[in-house]
């Protein structure tokens, strides 16, 4: 039986990249599992990052896929098709990223510089969500 919905190339390759990407964020689960139960040292200002970085990925990858496929029923093209299908999923290495990052080392009780990737990733997952949003109430 053939599927109904036909994807863009672009829109089916950051799909699969991202459903790849969800082994990854299973790894982190697993980490985040021993630092839970004791088994890895970690400040509590870590403990509160490492959940902080894993929630993001794992919410962030899975709006990700959704707007890899919603941005093929818009009209965007060019710049803004790119920000509307790519957005989402930048945000969703920059934002844990920022929160791991930042947080990494020995006894570490407040984030270093990097936290700066948690407001890039920000600023990319807003550029993303409102330009498919206006390209889907325009489409």
């Amino acid at each position: 039986m053939e599927p109904v919905l036909v994807l863009t190339p672009a829109a089916l390759r950051l799909a699969g990249i991202l459903m790849l990407a969800f082994v990854t964020i299973e790894t982190g689960g697993m980490y985040l599992v021993k630092l839970v139960r004791g088994r890895a040292p970690a400040t509590e200002f870590q403990m509160n990052f490492a959940r902080a970085g894993h929630a993001h990925a794992g919410v962030l990858v899975i709006l990700g896929v959704l707007t890899a496929v919603l941005t093929d029923a818009t009209h965007l093209t060019g710049v803004a098709s790119l920000v509307a299908r790519s957005g989402v999923p930048v945000a969703a290495i920059l934002m844990p990223a920022g929160f791991f990052f930042s947080s990494m080392g020995t006894d570490v009780h407040e984030p270093n510089r990097l936290i700066v990737l948690v407001w890039l990733g920000a600023v990319a997952l807003a550029a993303g969500a409102a330009t498919l949003g206006i390209g889907l109430l325009t489409a």
